[in-house]
């Protein structure tokens, strides 16, 4: 009797231990499953991000080149009044800063 009994417990543990198999293989995919959602949800959060430091760096980036293109235009008018104010020296000056620029070439 006491075989029988052994092998119906060596018979149980064997079954326990093929759920516990069972088990484990479905939390392993229960847990892999949660994962792949979970990368899914990191990725589209780094794509929002991604895409909102973009625009911000875009929306920086145009107000510099809008200040600089303002600040380019009134220096370029402030050039063409001096010019027109004194056309003479403004012709002369042009002329020696060609020559200095033609010496310096010249070494």
């Amino acid at each position: 009797m006491e075989a029988k009994s052994d092998k119906t417990e060596y018979d149980q543990v064997r079954e326990d231990l093929k759920k516990l198999q069972e088990d484990l293989s479905t939390l392993a995919k229960s847990v892999a499953d949660g994962q792949k959602g979970n990368i899914s949800h990191l990725r589209d959060e780094i794509r929002r991000e991604s895409l909102a430091a973009f625009d911000q760096v875009k929306q920086r980036g145009d107000e510099a080149l809008t200040r600089v293109r303002d600040a380019s235009g009134k220096a370029v008018e402030s050039v063409e009044h001096k010019i027109e104010e004194r056309p003479f020296l403004s012709i002369v000056l042009m002329f020696l800063a060609g020559v200095l620029v033609g010496r310096f070439l010249d070494r």
